[in-house]
Order: structure tokens, then C-alpha cells, then sequence
């Protein structure tokens, strides 16, 4: 890719050693693959509040709603300097133009999920929230797409947070770069299949939004259906949705085929129906007619090219 996605990135998965013992957590994914596309923004709150490398493990106590960050050997209390850190470095972040980030899963400061946090100091009572730079990300970005790494080893759940995270870089550029009606419009088109094969009802949503754009200011637009955008997409598809897609997209080719090769693509998209073959098959022989036929409204769904093929998203069953 010519420009790179920029997204945040916890410091450890690709490769830095900033881990309490002087380590690294790298995650082959992440520094290897997905690096081809995304621009890092390197970010380790532990290391970055100053507590340097190596250090003693931290861990969060309290309740869920305001728990503390102290560290396990020595008790000292790191939680109003993390805090005043993480105030600091969310506020730096709305400049970046961030597009997603991939957290380190169970971490103190990065985990989204699962990360403990005891009752009090020396006790086994615990419950599980996110951590405390995590936490703060998500209530200031709610609609930037985020991860643990270790759910992204999950083809499924691979595959939907990419999808968002492209979808999310489409949808700044139309909001930053000469926002119409008439560009709401094209772009709403276009993610047509996208939608569909996530959330039916949120489609119809952002088309009620689309039908009357000049009924609301443009600012006020632009939050509503960048919102429902993005709650869409964050319903994962599955072979049902797709492949109502599918049938969908082969209305609009019933009369170019021939019998034969309507067959060979409905065989296809049965056989991933039931979970045989995987949705690039049937997705590839449609986009192959498509361009073969040259079929203008299927040839600019973002649902035939939603990220670079290279990826492989689609290649599961």
C-alpha cells in the first residue's frame, strides 16, 4: 500500500523491550504481516510514566470503576502519575488520526478484558476489568476499532476487526476530505453489501440518514452515521449473511450468465452456506464476472475488495 493505516500498538508485540523483565511479548502477526499496511503508533504506558525496564510487576486493586495501579513488591502507588500520563498521551492521540489499535492482552495499563483486579493489597478476591490506559482509550475513541492480541489468533474475529479498521480509514477520509451529501451518498452505496452482511437493520438506519441529509447540520451527520457505521460493522458476519449477499449480488448478473456458469457460482455459494468452502470462492467467481461483464454498480462494492487480498481473511471455512 502506497499510505499506510496508521493504528496504536502496544509497544512489546512488535518486538520493543519494554516488559518488566527487560522482554518483549512480539506477536509474529503484528510485526511481520500486518505490518505491510499499518503505521504503528508504539505506545507503552508503563515504560512511558517512568517506570522504567526492568521494574516491578504492577497490578490493579480496588473496584472496577476506580481501581488503582500498585506495584506488587514495594506497594508504591502509581496511579496518579499513570492518570495525569494517560490524560496527557489520550490528548496527544487525537492528532495522530488513528485508525485502530491492537492491545496487549491481560496487561495492568493495555488489556481491553480479562485483566485482574484484586479487592485489595495481599488478597485472592478478584474481579475483571480493562486496564487503565485501555480503558481510557476506548471512553475517549469509541468508535475506533480495538483488539487484544490474542483474539486476533481467531480467524473470525481477525477478519472483523481488519474489516473495521479499513472501513474506519474510508470513513475519516470522507469526513476530512469534501464531505457532500452527494459523497454521503456514493459512500453509503458502496458499503452497500459491506452493511448488509453485518446489520440489515443498521443499513436501513444509515439509509433513513442518507435520504434527508439536509434536514440535520452536517456536523450532527456525520457523528449519527459514522455511530451506526460502526456499531454495523461490529456485529460479525456469518455464512447466513453472506450468502444472502451473495444471491443478492447474482440478481444483478441473472441476465448476463450463462445456465452454466450461474450454476458453477450457485453451487459455490451453497457449499459455503454449509460451511464447505470458504467465502473467497464464491466471492472470487462473482468478482470475476463482475469485471469480465464490467457490472459498474457491483464493480465499486467495497464487499468484493474490503482489504487487501493479500491478508487471506477469507480463505477460512
Amino acid at each position: 500500500m502506497e499510505n499506510k493505516i496508521k493504528i496504536g500498538v502496544s509497544s512489546c508485540l512488535v518486538g520493543e523491550k519494554v516488559r518488566w523483565n527487560g522482554d518483549h511479548k512480539q506477536d509474529r502477526y503484528v510485526r511481520e504481516v500486518l505490518a505491510r499496511y499499518f503505521e504503528y503508533v508504539s505506545i507503552c504506558p508503563e515504560m512511558e510514566v517512568g517506570m522504567g525496564v526492568p521494574r516491578e510487576t504492577v497490578a490493579l486493586y480496588g473496584d472496577l470503576e476506580k481501581s488503582r495501579l500498585i506495584s506488587k513488591k514495594t506497594q508504591t502507588d502509581w496511579t496518579t502519575p499513570m492518570q495525569k500520563y494517560i490524560k496527557s498521551r489520550i490528548n496527544s492521540l487525537t492528532h495522530e488520526d488513528i485508525c485502530g489499535y491492537i492491545f496487549k492482552s491481560k496487561s495492568p495499563s493495555c488489556g481491553l478484558g480479562r485483566v485482574p483486579v484484586y479487592s485489595e493489597f495481599g488478597s485472592h478476591k478478584v474481579k475483571h476489568g480493562p486496564g487503565m490506559f485501555a480503558q481510557a482509550f476506548t471512553q475517549k475513541f469509541p468508535l475506533i476499532p480495538t483488539e487484544d492480541e490474542g483474539r486476533l489468533n481467531d480467524s473470525k474475529i481477525r477478519e472483523n476487526f481488519i474489516v473495521k479498521v479499513f472501513s474506519f480509514y474510508r470513513l475519516q477520509n470522507l469526513f476530512e476530505k469534501g464531505f457532500s451529501s452527494g459523497a454521503l451518498v456514493k459512500f453509503h452505496t458502496q458499503h452497500k453489501f459491506l452493511l448488509l452482511a453485518h446489520s440489515r437493520k443498521h443499513y436501513d438506519s444509515l439509509g433513513q440518514l442518507v435520504a434527508k441529509p439536509k434536514s440535520i447540520k452536517a456536523e450532527e451527520l456525520k457523528e449519527k452515521y459514522g455511530k451506526v457505521f460502526m456499531e454495523a460493522l461490529s456485529l460479525k458476519s456469518t455464512p447466513k449473511k453472506n450468502t444472502d449477499v451473495l444471491l443478492h449480488m447474482m440478481g444483478f448478473l441473472k441476465k448476463t450468465l450463462t445456465k452454466g456458469e450461474k450454476e458453477n457460482i450457485l453451487s459455490a455459494i451453497e457449499d459455503y452456506r454449509k460451511e464447505l468452502l470458504p467465502l473467497i470462492v464464491p466471492v472470487t467467481l462473482i468478482r470475476h464476472q463482475v469485471n469480465k461483464h464490467n457490472i459498474e454498480y457491483l464493480a465499486d462494492q467495497v464487499y468484493l475488495n474490503p482489504h487487501p487480498k493479500e491478508l487471506m481473511l477469507r480463505n477460512h471455512v
